[in-house]
């Protein structure tokens, strides 16, 4: 029997990397550390791979010398008010970070596109993209109240979405595990002693991830006694939920009186929420933490040891994301899924001061965990 030829894609599962990775380590691209080009090639090595001389070949045909090489383009898809209006969002600041990171490494240059250009007519964008060869897209911050429409003849492109919104096309998709970043931080302050726990939550921001939020907690909470369970603070009222979306300039600080009333009947141990929601309402009834009550933030960034709290790893969606754009091109996979696919990414856990173990409870010791079981 003819011995099986050792293809890139078995050196990238043996190296732990994308096959792109191995690509580039092989023809000694600087764009890759050297570190990780001589282990690579290494790898290549003790492996017997060789190149396929028929495709060796073709590549002075398909590459001469003497024309320049430029990187291939990923288009990042961006729908908000104003052309860099998301990068006032730290989460897809970094989602943009992360992507464009990874698209260097693996040969691409990831290029902004805003697609709610009043300028621009409907079906312009996907004109350019074809003009210019560009088959990857991500799809990426795009508002809630904008709008879902995006008119691209699917077929022609691979896409890749990060985060929740537009709801269509229905592609694969790469995000955070809101579900499974809450349910860490409750288990967290469960091992540290804390008995009542609570959980402040814009009513917007949970509906806007198909109430991952509150359906991580209830889970975890379905797990304590009957009277340990704190009921949740849902801000604000219920109300058409157009209205959380189109309200641009809204607060998103809790309401001062009914989460003070919410406080003072219920007495959480510790409040887990995003700092923004309710630090500065704290702050203005005099609330000492950790004194009065333990303090979790689900949006901890930077961990500096005053808080305790998740970092939600953004730039590892953003890597994620074109990893698997990267993935589908290369095997000429392209138009709308049959069956779309769904990639949590989930936190990192980190003690905090506003958080300690309660008297007579250990301390975790983890500075940073990203599952963190009982």
């Amino acid at each position: 029997m003819e011995e099986r030829r050792v293809t890139l894609a078995d050196v990238a599962r043996r190296a732990g990397v994308h096959v792109t990775t191995v690509s580039l380590a092989l023809r000694d691209r600087p764009r890759l550390p050297e570190a990780t080009r001589r282990r690579i090639q290494a790898l290549a090595r003790d492996m017997g791979y060789a190149p396929d001389p028929f495709l060796h070949a073709l590549v002075p045909y398909r590459s001469p010398a003497s024309q320049p090489r430029r990187e291939p383009v990923l288009a990042y898809l961006t729908n908000w008010h104003t052309p860099w209006g998301w990068k006032e969002v730290p989460a897809h600041r970094r989602f943009f970070a992360g992507a464009e990171a990874k698209a260097l490494e693996l040969g691409f240059r990831l290029e902004h596109f805003w697609t709610h250009d009043p300028a621009r007519r409907p079906e312009e964008l996907g004109e350019t993209l074809q003009q210019r060869g560009i088959q990857g897209v991500i799809l990426a911050s795009h508002s809630r109240d904008v709008g879902d429409a995006l008119q691209l003849d699917w077929e022609r492109f691979s896409a890749v979405k990060i985060d929740y919104f537009p709801h269509y096309p229905p592609l694969h998709n790469v995000t955070n595990s809101q579900s499974r970043i809450i349910r860490l931080a409750v288990r967290k302050t469960a091992a540290m002693g804390y008995r009542k726990i609570g959980f402040v939550v814009h009513r917007g921001w949970d509906h806007a991830v198909d109430h991952n939020w509150t359906a991580g907690f209830l889970c975890e909470q379905s797990c304590l006694p009957d009277a340990d369970r704190v009921p949740i603070h849902v801000f604000p009222g219920a109300r058409p939920v157009a209205r959380w979306f189109n309200e641009k300039n809204a607060s998103v600080r809790a309401d001062h009186a009914p989460l003070e009333r919410w406080l003072e009947r219920h007495r959480p141990e510790v409040v887990i929420s995003k700092g923004d929601y309710v630090l500065p309402v704290f702050a203005e009834m005099g609330v000492r933490i950790p004194e009065d009550f333990a303090f979790v933030n689900l949006f901890l960034d930077p961990p500096d040891g005053t808080m305790a709290g998740v970092r939600q790893n953004h730039e590892t969606v953003g890597e994620l994301a074109v990893e698997t754009l990267v993935g589908q091109l290369i095997h000429n996979k392209f138009g709308v899924p049959s069956i779309p696919t769904t990639t949590f990414v989930e936190g990192t856990w980190f003690d905090g001061a506003s958080c300690p173990p309660l008297p007579g409870v250990a301390a975790s010791g983890d500075r940073g965990t990203a599952r963190g079981a009982r």
